[in-house]
């Protein structure tokens, strides 16, 4: 397919597709779907080899959110029954956290429900930080607390925090109908606090939330002009007492496509299996690992990933290893810029410039010539088979005195 043979090379060289291109790809028959599973993993190979990295989430403070995000179990109004607790003290979440590195994860995601956080509430994540790299040598930590006011950022570099998230999850002509409480704008401000820092930036998106094929390739495209080290895709949890409940419109092969999609857009970039995976990609999992170079161990925010052992093995079984402690996860060419802080990554795979939490929810110009043809979006596909039964409501680990899964 002359598509696929000019997007591998395309990012062989970190030349971004154009928008066509990247329609096109969603627009892919599941006949073709082995072909871009196998193209988008040329380049997956090339930027990152077998290795995939390790994430594990920590819920600071759960539930009780005063914004109204739709997809989101936390959220204003939310009936979903879900662990609601206050701010986890430091020894509990570094507790927590040695969990998830015991089990291989190289990063810690400390994410706290609510529309931002106090400075009492950064000095206290500040503890939090101190504790986990305290007791855990060489762990990377990466703080979601929402919306950072002007200084924040800084701080939170200064307590020892690596990297900082926040997603877009939607494109901008839509955002206003999954959330009204704040801005896309005010999303996009608080990924540039995080760069202007030194913080290496972590923002993604969420599919499923009955978005259009433009919808994503916006989405994307805005993340690629941002340019985060790291691109959680998460795939929308429907979660019982939520407005999007009822939103089943993802199939694994739609997942897939999508993937491919955002690896060929950021090519370089770490691309991250978030929320949803279990429930969505289901027994095709493991191909997904031939696009995405991160995945998140173990349990999300307030629902139940599958067990920890069960994500180590399928790694193992599919071909792949897990990313130790002392691997740098990004190319050579982008870890630099990263290390320093903010800065330009010339010619970079996701843009000129270096959520639902860190990734792992309850749920601009182009470049390049293209010889494919023009793609329009195909209607959003409607799927009759609910899994309610793949959703289940975290019970244990961090807020409970049960052992996490990890």
């Amino acid at each position: 397919m002359d598509l696929l043979n000019t997007l591998v090379d395309k990012g062989l060289r970190r030349e971004l597709p154009t928008r066509a291109e990247a329609l096109a790809v969603l627009a892919t028959t599941d006949d073709d779907l082995l072909d871009v599973v196998a193209a988008a993993g040329k380049v997956r190979r090339h930027w990152f080899g077998r290795r995939v990295k390790l994430n594990y989430l920590v819920n600071l403070k759960s539930g009780l959110c005063p914004e109204d995000c739709s997809y989101c179990s936390q959220r204003l109004g939310s009936k979903a029954e879900i662990l609601k607790y206050t701010w986890l003290k430091p020894d509990a979440a570094s507790k927590a956290a040695a969990a998830g590195v015991a089990g291989g994860a190289k990063r810690v995601c400390l994410v706290a429900s609510g529309r931002g956080p106090t400075d009492r509430d950064v000095d206290r994540v500040a503890g939090t930080i101190k504790a986990i790299k305290d007791q855990n040598e060489g762990v990377e930590v990466c703080a979601c607390l929402g919306l950072l006011s002007d200084g924040q950022a800084d701080r939170l570099r200064e307590a020892g925090a690596d990297a900082y998230n926040h997603n877009l999850n939607t494109s901008e002509s839509t955002y206003g109908d999954i959330t009204t409480t704040h801005t896309y704008a005010d999303r996009v401000d608080t990924v540039q606090k995080a760069h202007a820092a030194g913080l290496s930036a972590c923002s993604g998106l969420i599919a499923g939330m009955g978005e259009s094929d433009e919808d994503l390739v916006d989405v994307v495209f805005s993340l690629r002009d941002l340019d985060p080290d790291s691109v959680p895709v998460n795939f929308l949890i429907p979660m019982e007492g939520t407005p999007l409940a009822a939103e089943w419109h993802l199939t694994p092969q739609r997942c897939l496509r999508i993937l491919a999609m955002v690896r060929f857009v950021c090519p370089d970039v770490e691309v991250r299996i978030a929320g949803g995976r279990e429930v969505h990609l289901r027994t095709m999992q493991p191909l997904a690992l031939n696009l995405a170079n991160s995945i998140f161990l173990g349990d999300y925010l307030t629902s139940e990933g599958q067990s920890g052992h069960a994500d180590l093995e399928m790694i193992a079984d599919a071909g792949f290893e897990v990313e130790g402690a002392g691997e740098v996860t990004l190319p050579e060419h982008r870890a630099a810029v990263a290390a320093g802080g903010c800065g330009s990554h010339e010619g970079a795979g996701c843009g000129s410039h270096e959520g639902a939490g860190c990734g792992g929810h309850e749920g601009a110009g182009v470049c390049g010539s293209s010889s494919a043809p023009t793609s329009t979006s195909a209607p959003v596909p409607q799927v009759d088979e609910v899994r309610r039964d793949l959703v289940s409501v975290r019970r244990r680990g961090a807020g409970t005195d049960l052992a996490p899964n990890a």
